[in-house]
């Protein structure tokens, strides 16, 4: 949005999404971040009848609006059935949609189907663009976004050898799921290499309140435990290892050369439901960007702390290893662009727009 903005055009905003697009595009837009961040089928299914009252507001105000084009970003729960619906109500309008939803991951079979109803795809991994140009999906490559905002977080420091950076997560319920495993595997660490230390890096002052009351609860030892909200990236390369929530963090461990492992556990329900429908390997996009387990992945019953701690040992006490999983990283993040992706991505919307 911000570069939009830049596109010397007389643009105005009207839509849903964070508190950052709020302050771009100004009271119009509605901040339902906190609302409508909800992870796996079970939390759905809890809020449906919130999500169903505001698609139906939203398809109402994008027929009152009449914009030139509606821009739909991820969420593909919601976003890919809007953009059905905004197809039939008229055929005039563009429909764009930025960063690809991960359908290559779970049912392909859409992607013929999206076609109908988008104008433009507009996806941050390169290989999806080849994947929906063979469909008949006209799409764009602009790079991955986190290439530009990560290369401003760069600092000039040393890893601390005995420090691991603990990433859990940044949504409450992945908290609540993904922490205590990740405190027991602390424990076990501990006790193999007493030298160890941990910082957590925490999305918010709220979930940083709740790891704090997890590790009292747990009778961790506090002077082994640092919890830092607002600093991802700036843990990331202080440690010299980390053990990460599956997510967006990978991809910025990958980024920042961090060795990691990952560990993901959702409700039984949701798990099991996915199981049924993800057609990928790997859970971490650097694995899947890599097409092999180049950072251990843990799910679900797998993520055992004695496993997980052992693991961790292992590549802790093997530089050769360390150090082949950060030359995989550097080839991953090649393939995502060399920045400017909100450059390119609004410049491609504008043309778009021009070319109606």
């Amino acid at each position: 949005m911000r570069a939009l903005r830049e596109c010397n055009v007389d643009l105005k905003f009207i839509g849903r999404g964070g508190p950052q697009m709020r302050a771009i595009a100004g009271e119009k837009f509605t901040d339902w971040l906190n609302d409508a961040a909800v992870l796996g089928l079970w939390e759905v299914l809890k809020k449906y009848g919130y999500f169903r009252e505001q698609f139906h507001q939203v398809l109402a105000e994008i027929e009152k609006a009449k914009p030139n084009a509606v821009v739909l970003i991820d969420y593909p729960g919601f976003n890919l059935r809007l953009a059905r619906a905004l197809w039939k109500q008229s055929a005039k309008r563009k429909i764009i949609y930025y960063i690809s939803p991960q359908v290559w991951a779970w049912n392909r079979g859409r992607i013929k189907k999206m076609a109908r109803f988008l104008d433009l795809m507009l996806c941050i991994f390169p290989f999806e663009a080849d994947l929906y140009n063979k469909s008949g999906l006209r799409t764009l490559f602009v790079g991955h976004p986190m290439v530009e905002r990560l290369r401003a977080r760069k600092i000039d420091i040393e890893r601390d050898p005995n420090l691991i950076g603990l990433f859990p997560g940044s949504r409450p319920r992945e908290v609540r799921k993904i922490f205590p495993i990740l405190v027991e595997t602390a424990r076990e660490l501990c006790k193999q290499k007493p030298s160890l230390h941990f910082e957590i890096a925490a999305a918010s002052e709220s979930l940083a309140s709740e790891i704090s009351r997890t590790l009292t609860d747990a009778r961790m030892r506090q002077d082994l435990f640092q919890v830092v909200t607002g600093e991802t990236a700036a843990t990331m390369q202080r440690a010299s290892f980390g053990i990460i929530a599956s997510g967006s963090a990978t991809l910025e461990a990958a980024y920042f050369r961090l060795p990691f492992v990952l560990v993901y556990k959702v409700a039984w329900p949701t798990y099991l439901a996915a199981r049924l429908v993800v057609e990928v390997k790997y859970l971490g996009m650097p694995n899947v960007l890599a097409d092999k387990e180049v950072a251990p992945e843990f799910i679900q019953h797998r993520a055992r702390p004695d496993v997980i701690a052992k693991t961790v040992l292992q590549l802790i006490n093997n530089p050769t290893a360390r150090d082949r999983m950060i030359s995989e990283f550097d080839r991953i993040v090649a393939k995502l662009g060399e920045g400017g992706a909100s450059e390119k991505a609004a410049r491609a919307i504008v043309e778009e727009l021009s070319a109606t």
